[in-house]
């Protein structure tokens, strides 16, 4: 992969939840955890031409053609069974866009636009086509207007932040758990780098929001309720925005856990806000 291209899952011309006001969404494939809670977890990996999926399609989207996995977009009934099928938790839709291309999708939706975000997946796995992206954006007449968000899981190392902060007007970084123990377990990986992140981030002003995903009998935060609430007070002014989970579309285990209701969100806010902590956004919405 090169700064010219990059992989996308798919693209949301006009969004009103991944980022302020209304937004293109990027949406790139490929990502560096593997949390059981995923909404969209066919967006971890990446299509290594397998062909496991291929016999298992019901409409004869998919074929092999060169030795590729090849998606005919037009006989696709989106059903899924793809997704369901893929060892690698990937999907043969996803596509290798240019720059140009891109650039072409988003300069067709910037006078209905605030700004454009990039999300995953995980977007900074294709750190340097975001970057090149970034600079396009602020280099065009037409559309350097808007402003260009990262929606990041925060596994970023500090170098990479850097790389990013003379092009990146915000950041919103999820915090799947405040405890090593729990976040291993949600997400197979320390939590301590995703810290890291969000404190090198809000230190230059360039967090945006702090994410806290709400899963009930599965997240520790209130249990650590005094040290979330203390990290929180030291990053400053920074919204936190609480999500419920939901078991629409994750897969195995995950698909037994509770959905959160307001309930729920509600203990969790009252908790951060007996604490000091006043930023607190609800969800936009409960499924």
């Amino acid at each position: 992969m090169n700064s010219r291209c990059a992989l996308v899952s798919k693209i949301i011309p006009f969004s009103c939840v991944d980022g302020p006001g209304s937004r293109l969404a990027l949406f790139l494939q490929g990502c560096n955890l593997r949390c059981k809670n995923c909404h969209n977890p066919w967006t971890m990996g990446r299509c290594n031409d397998c062909g496991e999926c291929v016999p298992h399609c019901p409409h004869a989207a998919l074929s092999i053609q060169g030795g590729r996995v090849y998606w005919q977009e037009d006989a696709c009934q989106q059903c899924d069974t793809c997704l369901q099928m893929c060892p690698q938790q990937a999907t043969p839709m996803a596509q290798l866009w240019s720059m140009e291309h891109i650039l072409q999708q988003i300069t067709r939706a910037a006078p209905f636009i605030e700004g454009v975000t990039v999300s995953g997946g995980e977007a900074t796995t294709q750190l340097p086509f975001v970057c090149a992206l970034f600079e396009q954006i602020r280099q065009s007449p037409a559309l350097r207007h808007l402003t260009c968000m990262v929606d990041s899981n925060g596994e970023l190392s500090s170098a990479g932040w850097e790389k990013l902060r003379p092009l990146c007007d915000g950041v919103m970084v999820d915090l799947k758990a405040w405890g090593e123990t729990m976040h291993q377990a949600l997400t197979g990986r320390s939590n301590q780098r995703i810290k890291a992140s969000i404190r090198w981030l809000a230190e230059r002003g360039l967090l945006a929001e702090l994410r806290l995903l709400v899963i009930p009998q599965q997240s520790d935060y209130l249990q650590e309720i005094e040290a979330l609430s203390a990290f929180i007070r030291e990053l400053g002014e920074v919204p936190v925005r609480l999500n419920a989970f939901h078991a629409y579309g994750v897969y195995g285990e995950a698909k037994t856990w509770r959905s959160a209701g307001p309930d729920d969100i509600e203990a969790l806010a009252q908790a951060l806000r007996a604490r000091g902590i006043t930023q607190i956004i609800p969800p936009a919405l409960y499924l």
